[in-house]
């Protein structure tokens, strides 16, 4: 299984002395967690187009806290990549089976970026199990406010990939074989500064992808946004989630948009924009994230 806590580079001092990794077997496919820490389940998301790795810096310091679990979903890292599946209801089903494999009924989950939107349905599917919700660095299809065709040029280097992930084939034919061209410019222009993402991790986000099944599933993930967008409306119909949500932006990516939107989602929000971080916040500001997590979670 690749990309597994014995195989990949460049992980804090005695992190696989804490943590190892599992896999779960749902019905239709085989997913992987890493695992370790010692207290309260605590479920962490992964990024697009990352894996659990994303949350390497951060995550020795809440297992002194939790117990961590910091999952690849379907179509990421060492999990599955089956060709379908990528609504937002299938990926929360996913996580609930897996933290009920691992003996978690009730727990925490923080998740950016795809991370949030799979978080956010998780809380909302299974309103019973999760306790506390941290969301960062997404938009929410069906609510958030989309720009226009023509728009600034900085909004349109923000977010031209979401036109170009959803086409249906044009787009694996262009990146195969291209993917450190292409995933490469995302961690370079949505970070705050060159260079935040270091390149060793760069080459670990772009070796995952360059299996086929894996670039066909992390354009599948926007090709179902309009079925996201459906089921975000439904959940907002069906009532606010009234467990305390943490929502955090990047002063120099989301902002205060995660806040804004999960008010719509939510009656107990607390909102926090991370001072000079872009997107990947577990990356760029792990110690702010992490202080914030704590202070949230404790």
């Amino acid at each position: 299984m690749p990309f597994t806590v014995t195989d990949v580079p460049h992980l804090p001092a005695g992190f696989a002395d804490t943590f190892t990794s599992h896999t779960v077997k749902t019905d239709d496919l085989t997913l992987h967690a890493v695992v370790g820490g010692d207290g309260p389940p605590l479920l962490l998301l992964p990024a697009w187009p990352q894996f659990w790795y994303h949350w390497r810096l951060v995550m020795p310091a809440l297992a002194e806290h939790f117990t961590v679990v910091a999952a690849d979903v379907r179509g990421l890292g060492g999990s599955d990549k089956p060709a379908t599946g990528y609504t937002l209801g299938t990926l929360a089903d996913d996580m609930a089976e897996l933290m009920t494999a691992l003996g978690h009924e009730r727990f925490a989950v923080a998740g950016y970026d795809l991370g949030m939107n799979v978080a956010h349905a998780l809380a909302s599917n299974h309103r019973d199990r999760v306790t506390r919700l941290v969301v960062g660095e997404s938009v929410l299809p069906g609510l958030s406010p989309s720009p226009p065709l023509i728009s600034d040029a900085a909004t349109n280097a923000f977010l031209w990939h979401f036109a170009f992930n959803r086409l249906t084939d044009i787009n694996e034919r262009m990146v195969a074989g291209r993917e450190e061209i292409y995933f490469g410019h995302q961690f370079t222009s949505k970070a705050a500064r060159p260079g935040a993402i270091p390149q060793h991790a760069v080459d670990v986000y772009v070796d995952q992808l360059r299996d086929p099944a894996a670039l066909h599933s992390i354009f599948e993930y926007y090709r179902t946004l309009d079925d996201w967008s459906e089921q975000v409306q439904r959940w907002r119909d069906e009532g606010p989630l009234s467990i305390p949500v943490l929502a955090i932006g990047g002063e120099y990516a989301t902002g205060t948009g995660p806040d804004e939107v999960m008010r719509l989602l939510a009656t107990d929000v607390t909102g926090l924009v991370i001072p000079g971080s872009g997107h990947f916040l577990a990356e760029e500001a792990p110690q702010a994230l992490t202080k914030a997590l704590l202070d949230f979670l404790l």
